[in-house]
């Protein structure tokens, strides 16, 4: 297994997994407890971690939602909290989580060690929020909340190095979307107006990107061996299973 192979079998299960944090009713309800509807907490939440910035530079950092959506969650937030407390709400929110859905998963340190040496190996060039998120001090030290934490980086690395790479290949943030595998369906729910593209002329542009994203992606996991990348993408899939249980 590759560094770049190992980058691309870790996406789905990093995604599952901290798309099991972002769905829990914790974090849900975090979001009610704040005065926020799900979206403007989504994106305050995610970008908050860059302080306090225009809604411009949020809506270029998180790149593949639409502008308009983004701005509009931003500026919502802005109404009733500082994008920052509600970043450090949602890192906390994490750390509880982590202790309590994965703080019981059996090979958890192993799982720790081997994800927190990627992590370390990122080089944070032109990934503001990766950037940004590793840059968060860390309010809770079981090992089940610091490796939520690392999980969640190396999600927020991918969705980084997807955004350069999808930019690089000519392809628009909408044009990528509606040549992904949910179409015009992923471009309604990440607040796109139609009319949409077609996605015929568009597909091998996004395979070529997603290459790239794999060969960015893969610099980090450089850092482990060749059995220790094995080793990693077992533990991440039994993980995603055990959470899908």
């Amino acid at each position: 297994m590759t560094p770049e192979q190992a980058a691309a079998n870790a996406k789905t299960g990093l995604a599952t997994i901290v798309g099991a944090f972002a769905e829990s009713p914790q974090t849900l309800r975090r979001a009610r407890l704040l005065g926020l509807s799900g979206w403007a907490y989504h994106v305050s939440a995610r970008a908050g971690a860059l302080g306090d910035v225009r809604p411009e530079t949020v809506a270029a950092s998180i790149g593949l939602i639409a502008p308009e959506a983004v701005m509009d969650g931003w500026e919502a937030t802005a109404k009733t909290s500082a994008p920052m407390e509600v970043a450090t709400w949602h890192l906390h929110e994490l750390c509880t989580w982590g202790v309590e859905q994965i703080g019981g998963f059996p090979r958890l340190a192993r799982l720790h060690e081997l994800t927190r040496r990627v992590v370390a190996a990122v080089d944070y060039a032109g990934l503001p929020l990766f950037a940004a998120w590793r840059a968060m001090p860390v309010p809770e030290q079981a090992p089940g909340a610091q490796t939520a934490v690392l999980l969640h980086l190396l999600h927020e690395h991918r969705l980084g190095v997807q955004l350069v790479a999808v930019r690089a290949s000519g392809l628009t943030p909408l044009q990528a979307i509606i040549a992904g595998p949910e179409g015009e369906t992923g471009a309604v729910a990440f607040g796109w107006q139609p009319p949409y593209p077609a996605a015929g002329p568009i597909v091998r542009r996004l395979m070529w990107a997603e290459s790239v994203a794999d060969a960015m992606a893969g610099q980090a996991y450089a850092a482990l061996d060749l059995g220790e990348r094995v080793e990693l993408i077992g533990l991440l899939e039994s993980l995603r299973h055990r959470l899908q249980r």
